[in-house]
């Protein structure tokens, strides 16, 4: 519940300020708005009055929001008004700056809503990160996948697509997301270079993150029923052996004990200043039935704190670096190669990024990313979203030769369909990964 009520929270001030800001262009160009709603309301609102000209309310479909601009074809399609002479009052009578401008309204809003935002939060509080030279006192942890990508638990990162990297958190997205995909690490003394093709890109979008920090194996957690409930693990043990092998990390034990299924072992475990042994049949699906400590608890983070003025503009350089980063997302999205496409989710997906308790730092980071995310996605060239109205609008400002109402009307309903299916097929993603847990 905690964390619909963050993604609720989240969509209303990005929905409402976006819309602010295409009302807000409207009036000053004194252009009529007929409608200002927070959320879709077909068939009947939650709540709505009028208040001059415009009728203000919230719907119950928390899908986004809209105003209704007097004179617009937009997702209303209301052709009555079209066939009307045109009303000095109307968006369709005003100069094609003006129109422009009431069309960027909502993305130029995005864009500076995530600017205060990020600006609000190095301010309150700072910018925690893990250098990557802490990182490389222990290298990486890697997965299946890190392993059959070529990556080796201990590796120690030296470069990315060859530049250094500070931050840790840089070197999945630089890798990632950036060509030319590669990572170069040391590797008992030698440089190795691992490189990623498109296909490999599609199995780790597939598959999630796949190296971190290495760690050593403590039970923060032992989960009931389990093999280590049943031997007597507690919070706080540290496994440091399986038979004569010693465990310093965690990768260690995880490959150690998949590579003894069925097999007796004898497990040591150091509880306080006590070496225990515990004799135990390792089961076939190789899980001891713990949970470990986040990486947070063993190592150092940098934090750069910053005043009030010198937040503003580091705000401003994290906003254009999200913008930058979410384009080359979109890219990997649109190379079929890297099959990112079934990456694509809806609430489903947006929901898991919020915290189960309360966590502003939290709440704020990811509401000013979606504001980016919501500006940039706006801007796409697809009719039913700003993008559309404002290359019609280029179109005429270039060719001095306006479309057809006809025509935009047309355009308008390619163009919402285009998202209807965008939109399903972004919610059966959620439901296949979230509800049923399939992939395809």
């Amino acid at each position: 519940m905690i964390q619909v009520a963050q993604v609720l929270l989240s969509l209303s001030i990005l929905v409402f300020f976006h819309e602010l800001g295409h009302f807000t262009f409207a009036k000053i160009f004194k252009t009529r708005v007929e409608k200002f709603y927070l959320f879709f309301n077909p068939w009947f609102s939650l709540f709505k009055f009028k208040k001059g000209e415009t009728e203000y309310g919230i719907g119950w479909l928390p899908l986004g929001g809209y105003v209704k601009i007097a004179g617009m074809i937009d997702e209303s399609m209301d052709k009555d008004q079209l066939k009307k002479t045109p009303q000095p009052w109307e968006f369709r009578s005003k100069p094609a700056g003006q129109r422009l401008l009431i069309m960027l309204g909502g993305v130029l809003v995005n864009f500076l809503l995530a600017f205060i935002i990020y600006i609000g939060i190095l301010y309150v509080w700072g910018e925690k990160y893990l250098p990557v030279t802490e990182l490389n006192k222990n290298g990486v942890m890697v997965d299946s996948l890190g392993l059959d990508l070529g990556l080796r638990s201990g590796d120690k990162i030296i470069s990315v697509n060859d530049k250094k990297v500070k931050r840790f958190s840089d070197v999945y997205k630089e890798f990632i997301i950036a060509d030319p995909h590669r990572l170069v690490v040391e590797r008992n003394g030698q440089d190795t270079t691992i490189e990623l093709t498109n296909k490999s890109i599609s199995k780790i979008i597939n598959h999630g993150i796949f190296f971190g920090p290495r760690i050593p194996f403590v039970v923060a957690e032992v989960q009931d029923s389990s093999l280590a409930d049943n031997i007597g693990l507690k919070n706080g043990d540290k496994i440091v052996g399986i038979d004569t092998q010693k465990i310093e990390y965690y990768d260690e034990f995880k490959q150690a004990f998949e590579g003894r299924k069925n097999d007796s072992v004898n497990l040591f475990v150091l509880r306080g200043s006590d070496t225990l042994q515990f004799n135990i049949v390792v089961p076939d699906s190789a899980i001891l039935g713990v949970k470990i400590g986040d990486f947070s608890n063993y190592y150092e983070f940098d934090t750069i704190h910053y005043t009030f003025i010198q937040a503003i503009p580091a705000g401003i350089n994290k906003t254009f670096a999200e913008v930058g980063s979410y384009l080359q997302q979109l890219k990997l999205i649109f190379t079929p190669e890297t099959k990112a496409y079934k990456s694509v989710g809806s609430f489903f997906t947006i929901g898991k990024l919020f915290s189960k308790e309360w966590n502003w730092e939290l709440f704020w980071t990811i509401t000013a990313l979606l504001s980016v995310m919501l500006g940039v996605l706006n801007l796409l060239p697809i009719p039913g979203l700003d993008g559309g109205h404002v290359m019609f609008v280029l179109y005429e400002m270039i060719a001095r030769k306006k479309p057809s109402d006809k025509f935009l009307e047309r355009a308008q309903l390619v163009g919402m369909i285009i998202l209807l299916f965008i939109i399903v097929y972004a919610l059966g993603n959620d439901i296949l990964r979230n509800v049923l847990h399939l992939s395809f």
